[in-house]
């Protein structure tokens, strides 16, 4: 038989649909983090449509926690450390992979074309996983591959992302090892690509001296430190695949790796 103890609560509407002061207090700070700026009470009081007073009284133990805090000099309301540390912590927690898988089979199954993964490792750029288009003729991606700087897309996005501490020394010995063009073999000529690069927000390659005949567009995923964090790709036959940077396959590629950005905490637009 149950006693007092095992009894639901119900006062402060607690109980099997949840406690309503705590997601009052929630819609209260949704309204601050939606203003983009410190504001007035009377300002988050309209935006989470709720009297003054009411949000006041909330404010007062928000501002007790951590979450919320009050500039003395302007008596607005913003978010407090312990919202950001929050925040951070949160971020820091996703599994920035699992996203990424997910976001290129979400990509194959748009444009129908190989898609895949890059991260940056000591031996540079790396392919971590590709999925197959449904198409019979298809370019197969190897899981492991490493990819030079120079000569392919998800290279040269790391290198037009990373800093050139990062990246100097491999540059230097690709130029001085690998069949290039006469373009890439000065640090201008160089410095001039990864300028266009990040110009365009993507790179491009056609017959990647590794396998002739391919053609790819990488893109950059940036990451709540507003660092590259990932690469994604899009990758197939030459012929078959339109790498036009206002065409159909650019512009999901782009909006793909942007929507990942923005799902790893990252709150700009596209970064130049």
């Amino acid at each position: 038989m149950p006693t007092k103890l095992d009894q639901p609560a119900a006062r402060d509407g607690e109980g099997k649909n949840g406690v309503q002061s705590l997601e009052i207090g929630m819609a209260i700070l949704r309204a601050i983090s939606s203003g983009h700026r410190a504001m007035m009470l009377k300002d988050i009081a309209a935006a989470a449509d709720m009297p003054a007073s009411k949000v006041h009284r909330y404010i007062v133990s928000l501002v007790r926690s951590g979450l919320v805090e009050q500039d003395p000099a302007t008596s607005r309301y913003d978010l407090g450390p312990f919202a950001l540390s929050l925040g951070l912590v949160a971020v820091d927690r996703l599994d920035r992979v699992k996203l990424g898988l997910a976001a290129i089979a979400d990509l194959r199954d748009e444009i129908n074309q190989t898609t895949a993964l890059a991260i940056w490792s000591d031996n540079g750029p790396v392919i971590i996983r590709s999925v197959r288009p449904y198409r019979p003729i298809t370019v197969n991606v190897v899981t492991g591959t490493a990819l030079h700087l120079l000569t392919s897309a998800s290279g040269r996005v790391y290198a037009a992302w990373l800093p050139r501490a990062t990246t100097q020394l491999r540059i230097s010995r690709e130029q001085a090892t690998l069949s290039l063009p006469e373009t890439l073999k000065t640090a201008s000529g160089v410095d001039a690509m990864l300028s266009q690069v990040r110009q365009d927000g993507v790179s491009t390659v056609v017959d990647y001296h590794l396998v002739p005949g391919v053609a790819a567009a990488a893109a950059p995923v940036f990451n709540f430190k507003n660092d590259i964090t990932l690469s994604i790709l899009a990758i197939g036959v030459k012929d078959m695949i339109d790498l036009s940077l206002d065409g159909p396959v650019i512009n999901a590629l782009k909006g793909s790796a942007q929507a990942l950005s923005m799902r790893l905490g990252y709150a700009g637009g596209q970064r130049v």
